[in-house]
């Protein structure tokens, strides 16, 4: 017996151990060590918002010819939290395994939509559909703005605020989060489509600076960054506070997005003092081939995944935080890919076959990106979020650029819907210039008025969440902590996850709704 007492009290310290295991440690394992899923199935999941956007636009057109009563604002965002936000957290989580079925469902009900459309339309009522088509082609579109975009910024913002507080239930699917080392889950795409939808939107591509005063751009690009500078510590003090979870091998131990942010921020503004707008590729391209000629043939990839002694080590300022400051190089060349692709996005275009041409040339861009990557991925490496690698960042762009395809079809699509429709109004969606002509008796109310267009676009989830996108970034990381402090996640059930997710999103949404309808923008960049 008294040889069995030493065996038995190490196996009782060893389940107490195990038993005292605390709620950190244990969110912190359950997202970590993750290999993530297939390049094809992201793609599907992030295309997959640019349908339900189309929906929701098909939608407003046909109940406009049912009925023409004006909704309240209170309707106007539960129709779109319902069409936009709600599909979205059921993907992500108890329907993740039939994303394409999914697809498939909302765009043959699209196709019912359109043919509805179409069989009630207002405008060439007795012409047939090749002339209809010709004549859809010659229309001009408000050339100063492009939804696209727009709602290429929501849709990486909402899919990520879900995610956020999603990967931390069991109903999640493990495949999506972050992966440790290599591989792409649809969470290691947040931060990069973000990055890559800043830039398009970026002053110096808006042109919002005076030309040939570039000294004076890089003072405000720098003075912009305070603020993130302020959130960056803010965050780093709460989280070290509090003890919450972290993910080291994300950024490391003090780094955060905020900080990420901020050095990508004020490197490529001074880049872009120093090249053109319109080169802002090559800067890209050569910045990522020789981060990735850095990362084959020197230490610097032993020292971002092991640290300065290849075995973790976290001691020292570089060691702690070596994943977010080295892969900021990765980040640099995203942005200045964004910026490239939001100058060619952003030129001026009259009419809609001039769109059709950009949809179908980002279309090809975009399938020409992901055969290199897979090229890249055979014979160089794989994707690697933590480094921010010339794969990762090749994945990230073919990604965005697939995305951005499908938003501009959407686009399309929706303008030849409001083409069929005598004074359809869609938010966020072009405003047809030239509507085809219809029975004298409709002819004064065809074209809709600049008020009722800005009193539509105030009443826009899209617009609402475009608007304050970062402030919507932030909230949603505020509540999810709460949500992670208030209730155990790891074993919530998942009607129990389902219903925390979607009250989560709408006060989200709704927050960032009102303030919209009060005019106010919070801008941090």
């Amino acid at each position: 017996m008294p040889r069995c007492r030493p065996e038995a009290s190490l196996s009782r310290r060893k389940l107490q151990k195990e038993k005292n295991m605390s709620q950190k440690q244990m969110k912190e394992a359950f997202v970590s060590n993750l290999n993530g899923t297939s390049v094809l199935e992201v793609t599907q999941g992030l295309c997959f918002p640019a349908f339900c956007i189309l929906c929701r636009g098909l939608l407003i057109i046909f109940s406009q010819h049912l009925c023409s009563v004006s909704h309240t604002w209170r309707t106007r965002f539960l129709i779109d939290f319902v069409i936009l936000i709600v599909p979205l957290v059921i993907t992500l989580t108890i329907l993740s395994s039939f994303i394409f079925l999914e697809t498939l469902t909302v765009i043959m009900y699209e196709v019912w939509l359109l043919y509805q459309i179409y069989q009630r339309r207002t405008c060439y009522a007795k012409v047939p559909v090749q002339k209809i088509l010709e004549k859809f082609l010659k229309i001009s579109l408000e050339s100063d703005y492009s939804p696209a975009i727009a709602c290429y910024r929501v849709t990486n913002s909402v899919l990520t605020a879900i995610a956020i507080l999603a990967v931390d239930f069991p109903l999640f699917p493990r495949r999506f989060a972050k992966t440790e080392f290599y591989g792409t889950g649809a969470m290691d795409f947040g931060v990069g489509g973000l990055i890559f939808g800043t830039a398009m939107v970026c002053p110096e591509v808006r042109r919002k600076y005076i030309e040939g005063s570039k000294f004076n751009s890089l003072r405000k690009s720098l003075y912009s960054v305070w603020p993130l500078v302020f959130l960056g510590m803010g965050r780093l003090a709460v989280i070290k506070s509090i003890g919450y979870q972290e993910h080291l091998t994300e950024y490391g131990v003090h780094w955060n997005f905020f900080f990420t942010i901020i050095v990508v921020k004020l490197i490529t503004s001074l880049l872009l003092v120093i090249f053109p707008l319109n080169k802002s590729w090559i800067v890209a391209v050569s910045i990522i081939i020789l981060y990735q000629l850095a990362l084959d043939f020197t230490p610097l990839k032993k020292l971002i995944l092991y640290g300065t002694d290849g075995s973790g080590t976290r001691v020292g300022l570089l060691n702690a935080n070596r994943e977010g400051i080295i892969s900021t190089l990765g980040y640099v060349t995203i942005y200045m890919a964004g910026v490239q692709t939001g100058l060619y996005i952003l030129r001026n275009r009259a009419h809609i076959k001039d769109w059709i041409k950009v949809a179908c040339c980002l279309l090809l861009v975009a399938v020409s990106f992901f055969i290199a990557l897979y090229i890249v991925q055979v014979n160089v490496e794989a994707v690697s979020r933590r480094m921010a690698n010339l794969a990762f960042c090749m994945w990230i762009v073919a990604s965005s650029l697939m995305l951005l395809s499908c938003l501009l079809l959407s686009d399309i699509i929706l303008s030849f819907a409001k083409f069929l429709t005598k004074g359809a109004r869609v938010p966020c969606s072009w405003k047809l210039i030239q509507l085809p002509p219809t029975n004298k008796k409709h002819s004064e109310s065809l074209v809709p008025e600049t008020e009722k267009k800005e009193s539509e676009s105030s009443l826009c989830l899209i617009t609402a969440l475009n608007r304050n996108q970062l402030f919507f970034f932030l909230l949603s990381n505020i509540t999810t902590g709460l949500v992670n402090l208030m209730m155990d996640t790891l074993h919530s059930s998942t009607s129990w996850a389902l219903l925390v997710l979607s009250l989560y999103m709408f006060i989200n949404c709704l927050v960032t709704y009102v303030l919209n309808l009060q005019g106010k923008i919070i801008k941090f960049l």
